[in-house]
């Protein structure tokens, strides 16, 4: 059951990498608002960290790459260095877990290394989960201050799209990975040190017998004047 947490893990860990990846791949950070009565509905934008997609009805949907990091919100621009981190660290992570964990044959049988090693995998989700967290709830502030701010026209309004929403989820997930992994360092940490006492404990009792001197029970003399009467 313990070494199952250890492959929980792992999956989890795969399913956030894949998370990381679609967020800041997909361009449904912002997507048009369809409000006010001059608005035309047929008509969708998207707006992503990389591209933007426009689409018709009747028309396939057509996507052009930003030529400017410049022209974009400071947001977005902070979400692209955030996000292509956060996929980094979940990269990192999953190496470092799959040495970490019990199965594995890195470190031989050295536990103690194989601890220190899950413990980085655990505390590397947990800054994937900031670095992810951070970047969608940030855009989706914006989002909703310019949605309610009146000085805004209704055209240049947008809504949190599906790729926030995935965001959300993969932080979720990184942090559930992250403390299943501190979770089980902890507890592979305090079998070690119990291992440990118990062992010291053992080679204290050896050195005692050791040092010590056997002196043979003798009777006393009054004993052997009793024997004789």
């Amino acid at each position: 059951m313990k070494q199952k947490l250890e492959i929980l893990a792992l999956v989890l860990g795969f399913f956030g990498l894949f998370g990381t990846i679609a967020v800041t791949a997909l361009p449904t950070w912002k997507v048009s608002a369809f409000i006010g009565a001059n608005l035309i509905v047929m008509e969708e934008l998207w707006e992503g960290l990389w591209m933007a997609c426009y689409r018709q009805i009747n028309v396939k949907m057509q996507c052009k790459v930003y030529d400017s990091l410049l022209i974009l919100p400071a947001e977005l621009q902070a979400a692209r260095g955030f996000m292509c981190v956060s996929i980094a660290l979940v990269v990192s992570a999953l190496i470092v877990t799959a040495f970490g964990i019990q199965r594995s044959n890195c470190c031989g049988d050295n536990m103690k290394s194989k601890n220190i090693v899950l413990a980085v995998g655990g505390c590397l989700y947990l800054i994937s989960f900031l670095t992810t967290l951070i970047p969608v709830s940030w855009v989706s502030d914006s989002i909703i201050r310019q949605f309610y701010n009146p000085t805004v026209l209704d055209a240049q309004k947008r809504e949190i799209g599906q790729a926030i929403f995935i965001g959300w989820g993969t932080s979720g997930v990184l942090l559930v990975t992250g403390i299943i992994l501190l979770v089980r360092h902890s507890k592979r940490r305090s079998k070690e040190e119990d291992v440990y006492h118990d062992a010291y404990n053992m080679e204290e009792k050896s050195a005692i017998k050791e040092d010590s001197v056997y002196l043979p029970q003798t009777g006393s003399g009054l004993h052997k004047f009793q024997e004789y009467v």
